[in-house]
């Protein structure tokens, strides 16, 4: 099988880590099938996409609205090697799973409104599937609503016409997309489970997501949730798109980097 390609932009080496161990356990594969490259780290180089069953986007610190003028230069270069990455898994309809700082990514890119309207503090909130999504190969099957663990300070507002609306929730109208039929994007973290939400919680309760004095009580909140569904989403995108096969655009260049 060729491996998937998990695309990381976590700072910090803890929660960096349980990402990675999040995404392997969640979409049930094995190191060799999982190669991360950490964004934030050093430039991307070229990917070439027949090299790989498919790419996840990681979240991450960064917030895509962000004016462009206050953002460093590494989230600039970030943002610059991403872009040259959706060209192509748009273009051959690739299969990607983006999830919270994917979501403004993606949405970014194909043209959705991206602002901080529908933030939503960290914790478990009930997604609802839509008609689309539970029509979904992703999506169908589970409960129509079910809870998923979010945390982020941006959302997309307005959905570009081309795009399908797979989930919403209360208090965000965009929880899950898709473009094509293979480019997906959730605003929910479908790779977190109780430990890696503490892990979060302790490694960003200084970036605005909280007072820190609430870790405790998010920490305790966390372990009174019920998130069981949403790893589901990552393992069958591992399963429909685990491939040896071609995809359109075979002269798509080579990952010059290595990964780890």
């Amino acid at each position: 099988m060729k491996p998937f390609l998990l695309l990381a932009v976590r700072a910090d080496d803890a929660a960096a880590d349980n990402e990675y161990e999040s995404f392997l356990a969640c979409a049930g594969l094995r190191e060799r099938d999982l190669r991360r490259y950490r964004l934030e780290q050093r430039p991307l180089g070229d990917v070439q996409l027949r090299d790989w069953s498919g790419i996840f986007l990681g979240g991450g610190p960064f917030t895509a609205s962000d004016p462009e003028e206050s953002k460093s230069p590494v989230q600039r270069r970030v943002e610059a090697d991403l872009r040259g990455v959706l060209e192509k898994v748009i273009s051959a309809d690739f299969p990607f799973l983006g999830a919270c700082y994917g979501i403004g990514t993606l949405g970014s890119h194909q043209g959705a409104v991206v602002d901080r309207r529908y933030a939503e503090p960290i914790g478990a909130v009930p997604v609802t599937l839509t008609g689309d999504g539970r029509q979904d190969p992703l999506l169908a099957g589970l409960p129509a609503t079910f809870d998923a663990f979010v945390g982020h300070k941006e959302a997309i507002s307005r959905l570009p016409r081309h795009a399908v609306l797979l989930a919403t929730s209360p208090a965000c109208p965009v929880q899950a997309f898709r473009i094509g039929s293979a480019v997906y994007a959730t605003q929910f973290h479908p790779e977190l489970d109780v430990a890696g939400l503490c892990t979060r919680i302790e490694v960003y309760k200084h970036a605005g997501y909280f007072e820190p004095a609430q870790a405790g009580e998010l920490k305790a909140q966390a372990h009174r949730s019920n998130v069981t569904h949403p790893p589901a989403i990552l393992r069958r995108f591992a399963q429909r798109y685990a491939s040896s096969r071609p995809v359109k655009d075979p002269a798509v260049p080579r990952l010059s980097a290595a990964v780890s």
